[in-house]
């Protein structure tokens, strides 16, 4: 049975060549019974077209497979694209086996997947160079992955994804310990210093800056100061903030049991106060407007972030509180990473630069760390209440991951020991610190 199958299609071949012969034999004649062609200038384009077709069946239908293996994308490949296929190949076995940070890391991975396939067309960096949208060819050149990418270009993802982040985020552990707020302050040490490092390695004050803002470990926050100053380093930046964000179980406890004693280790805080609903009102708008008219370049995340938490604490509107935390997160957490992931070429990512990125990313998150920790132990000389040191690690905007590594290296020398909710203080005053940070760096280098 296959064998007459085999014969079949041979003859369908051979019988389709002979027609397509007779037919280009028969356009020829009648052609050349209609006028004489003396020069190439009198031939147009459907009858250049026509003579320039193969006179065999078979060879045309040779040419045409020949065209079908030219224009597919594994012709197009070469050996950094199948590095960089390898690479989100490489993300998404952390996201899905290993579930580190999945829920950024996966839809990161999917995009730097897709626009690494040859021929696709789904995102044109051509179309966002130098750092502006350029209009002009959009239309004509753009792909779906291009329009998606608006969305993080004109800052619109991040602050949508603030909004769900306020919405459930409480800030009660930090008004009921305003000390926690120096903290989180402290904690972006790691930024200015990572700021100092990189422009020393010879980077711009704003790629500086960007690169920075790794330390402050909050990946909205880095894609949204990344877009204004260095968009060309959004790739490697978003790629390392939010896998450093993911590590934070792996890099903070190191640095904690370096940075203090046994006995700090142990140290018991007392049990935090109610916060009223008042309270928790009037924080979101006296701080937005504090904040915003301090820092005017911080007020898009800032308003965003605490707009959400008003929505949370007022009641009255529970309806919209559930939305952005549930659907509208999802929603924007989707196109905010695959679109973060497109940018992520092997042109961008494959260079000494985005090692380096990688490299100061761990420096900024390690020195946040120390920064928190270091503060708290120097608090304790002055106050008589002692802080427990690990809660300052906890300063890192990374929520609430940071907090429950402050309580599990607390539980390793204490089990009886509750450090959660103190840590959640420092930990939420970490987001309002990156975004200050990031509207600072925006005041400064802008």
């Amino acid at each position: 049975m296959r064998t007459k199958k085999y014969i079949f299609l041979l003859i369908t071949l051979l019988f389709a060549g002979i027609l397509t012969n007779v037919s280009a034999q028969t356009v020829v004649n009648s052609d050349s019974s209609a006028k004489v062609i003396t020069t190439t200038s009198q031939v147009s384009p459907t009858e250049v077209q026509r003579v320039d077709k193969p006179t065999s069946g078979l060879a045309y239908i040779k040419d045409s497979f020949f065209n079908f293996v030219d224009s597919t994308g594994f012709a197009a490949l070469n050996w950094q694209t199948v590095f960089m296929i390898f690479i989100s190949c490489l993300l998404l076995y952390l996201a899905i086996v290993k579930g580190f940070e999945p829920l950024l890391l996966l839809p990161i991975a999917f995009g730097m997947l897709l626009t690494n396939l040859p021929g696709a067309g789904l995102f044109n960096a051509e179309l966002f160079a130098g750092g502006q949208v350029h209009w002009d060819t959009f239309v004509q050149k753009g792909g779906l992955l291009d329009y998606l990418y608006l969305g993080v270009k004109l800052g619109i993802y991040p602050c949508l994804i603030f909004v769900g982040v306020g919405a459930m985020t409480d800030f009660g552990p930090m008004l009921a310990n305003p000390k926690s707020i120096l903290l989180g302050a402290a904690a972006q040490l790691g930024i200015f210093v990572t700021y100092l490092a990189a422009v020393g390695l010879g980077f711009t004050p704003q790629e500086a800056g960007s690169i920075g803002i790794i330390g402050g470990a909050d990946g909205p926050t880095a894609i949204f100061l990344t877009t204004k100053l260095a968009p060309h380093l959004l790739g490697p930046i978003a790629v390392a903030a939010y896998s450093y964000m993911a590590l934070v179980p792996v890099i903070q406890p190191p640095i904690m049991r370096l940075l203090t004693t046994k006995k700090e280790r142990g140290i018991r805080m007392k049990q935090l106060r109610i916060v009223s609903k008042k309270e928790k009102i009037i924080f979101p708008i006296f701080g937005t407007a504090f904040i915003s008219l301090l820092l005017p370049p911080a007020a898009p995340l800032i308003g965003s972030l605490l707009l959400g938490n008003l929505m949370r604490e007022s009641g009255v509107v529970e309806r919209l509180s559930k939305t952005v935390q549930n659907e509208l997160m999802n929603i924007v957490t989707i196109f905010l990473g695959i679109t973060v992931g497109a940018t992520a070429t092997s042109a961008t990512f494959m260079n000494l630069q985005t090692i380096e990125i990688m490299v100061i990313g761990v420096l900024a998150f390690s020195f946040g760390t120390a920064g928190g920790v270091l503060l708290a132990k120097f608090m304790n000389l002055f106050t008589k209440d002692k802080i427990n040191p690990l809660i300052g690690s906890a300063g890192v905007s990374a929520v609430p991951m940071a907090a429950r590594v402050s309580q599990v290296v607390g539980q390793e020398t204490d089990p009886g020991n509750f450090l959660l909710m103190h840590a959640m203080g420092p930990n939420v005053a970490g987001v309002i610190g990156s975004a200050v940070a990031a509207g600072l760096m925006l005041t400064m280098l802008k």
